[in-house]
């Protein structure tokens, strides 16, 4: 039975139906590529990924020519793209100030984040099937140039690894977007985690045992570093390390994020 609604004479008309979410992820997902600089961001995603692969062809070793060579190479310029593009899809709404408009034809904030999730996502996961395929032709163009043979040394498993990795650097992106609601102020702080604190973290290890044993528990970047390494398996005990710095970095700063983002007045 449809939900109604009394008008201004009191008579009973149906209500209107509330937005799909599936229609308001393709908004969100529109949002992201129709600005020149959201554009050029995304599109740097396949620019650098062909760069990294050239410079792989270019200058490494005829024997390092590997698939899990290319897919290296290439992850270092995604994974630091796809957080900066969460961010600006979550910050979008108070930088430039359409929040307001936003918030009025969609109430139910939830619904805008939760969209704007699985857009972030999308894009992530367009970007490494993007970057699987061109560290393949980089591997077969690598072969074709240099004369080696070609080398598939990346499991089912380990491409599994990869995707988990990076779509957790997206969410610290995200989640950093939605704790901060500020582009710079997200941006910043991102860098600061990914970069500054790491540092920070080994040099603390390096010259403290105490802290050496504890790194792989506050580090995230440091416990979600194995998810990129080919050629071994994660070990239960690294399993755990991703989980509980994941909890400690991720969910909970995402949670008061959120209780943040329901409650903060939209201008």
């Amino acid at each position: 039975m449809s939900a109604s609604v009394a008008d201004h004479m009191g008579r009973a008309v149906p209500a209107s139906p509330h937005v799909p979410l599936v229609r308001v992820t393709k908004v969100e997902l529109r949002k992201m590529f129709n600005t020149r600089s959201g554009f050029w961001l995304i599109a740097s995603i396949a620019i650098s990924a062909v760069l990294a692969a050239g410079g792989v062809i270019l200058w490494a070793p005829d024997g390092q020519l590997t698939y899990s060579t290319f897919a290296t190479a290439i992850r270092f310029p995604v994974v630091v793209i796809l957080p900066l593009i969460a961010i600006l899809a979550v910050t979008s709404e108070w930088s430039q100030r359409t929040g307001l408009t936003t918030f009025t034809l969609i109430p139910h904030r939830s619904r805008i984040i939760t969209a704007k999730a699985i857009s972030a996502v999308l894009i992530a996961t367009a970007a490494m099937a993007l970057t699987f395929a061109v560290g393949a032709l980089g591997n077969l163009a690598g072969a074709a140039v240099t004369g080696t043979p070609l080398v598939w040394d990346v499991t089912l498993t380990q491409c599994f690894y990869y995707v988990l990795g990076m779509v957790l650097s997206l969410l610290i992106g995200f989640m950093l977007g939605v704790l901060i609601r500020s582009s710079t102020g997200a941006i910043v702080a991102y860098f600061v985690l990914t970069f500054v604190l790491p540092t920070i973290f080994s040099l603390l290890a390096e010259s403290q045992q105490w802290f050496r044993d504890l790194q792989p528990w506050l580090d995230i970047q440091f416990a979600q570093s194995g998810l990129f390494v080919f050629d071994r398996a994660l070990t239960g005990e690294q399993w755990a390390n991703i989980a509980v710095t994941g909890v400690t970095w991720l969910l909970i700063p995402l949670a008061i994020g959120l209780g943040f983002v329901m409650r903060a007045e939209v201008k």
